[in-house]
């Protein structure tokens, strides 16, 4: 007899497929979109590359594209998206330089200048056979990986608290986030941190007492305040 799956812990596409996951997050983050794409934004400006076309996997509600192509108005954006909930979002962010799609990008023959994969592999089962599948589809790739492996998640036991919320099954520390990549096929061109900790307002109470000593050992040394508090992503270019 099988055992029932759990939906508070499943994070497998169905939560994102039907409306588990917009239940949780009402507004799919789209909050912190502007921040992300002004990090994208940094990363493509700091090697001078002006994309013709920028594709999105698992763009969300698409405010992460609107906000780019404000930045780079010569720039063809597409957001390709599987939630129908999501995909709703996006549609009234569409324009003439941004279009989306209720589709797989794996599943079409398509090749753009730049692909953005923005907190998405964490959410995949197979997130090895993902990137491999992703590669072709783009010269350059810009990911953003939560780096949720830290000294006090492991104390507090918070990454589950991740899992239930919002579907993450994988969790990372820098050097694992590159190392995945790199076991995936992919060269890494540029990495960074992201400190959302500091440039985003904070989401809970707890967050916002940690802020000070993160923002004091961050100054200190970002890889130590990584690896004991956390409160950022990783940032990375990659072929």
């Amino acid at each position: 007899m099988s055992t029932p799956q759990n939906p508070s812990t499943r994070g497998a596409k169905d939560m994102y497929l039907d409306s588990t996951y917009l239940d949780r997050n009402p507004t799919w983050d789209v909050e912190d979109s502007a921040w992300k794409a002004r990090q994208v934004h940094g990363m493509l400006a700091r090697h001078r590359m002006q994309p013709k076309t920028v594709a999105e996997i698992g763009c969300g509600a698409g405010e992460i594209l609107k906000q780019l192509s404000l930045l780079h108005p010569a720039t063809a954006f597409h957001g390709y998206e599987l939630s129908p909930q999501a995909y709703e979002l996006c549609r009234s962010r569409a324009s003439a330089q941004v279009s989306y799609f209720l589709e797989d990008l794996l599943d079409k023959e398509a090749c753009f200048d730049v692909l953005l994969c923005i907190d998405v592999f964490e959410h995949v089962e197979d997130y090895i056979g993902f990137l491999r599948a992703l590669k072709p589809k783009a010269t350059h790739k810009i990911f953003h990986i939560p780096l949720e492996i830290t000294v006090s998640s492991v104390l507090r036991d918070t990454m589950m608290n991740a899992r239930r919320s919002v579907g993450h099954l994988h969790y990372f520390t820098p050097r694992t986030a590159l190392a995945t990549l790199e076991d995936s096929g992919y060269q890494v061109v540029d990495y960074c941190f992201t400190p959302s900790f500091d440039d985003l307002p904070p989401k809970s109470l707890r967050s916002r007492l940690a802020r000070i000593p993160r923002k004091l050992l961050y100054a200190a040394s970002p890889a130590l305040m990584v690896k004991l508090l956390g409160g950022c992503s990783l940032l990375v270019l990659a072929k």
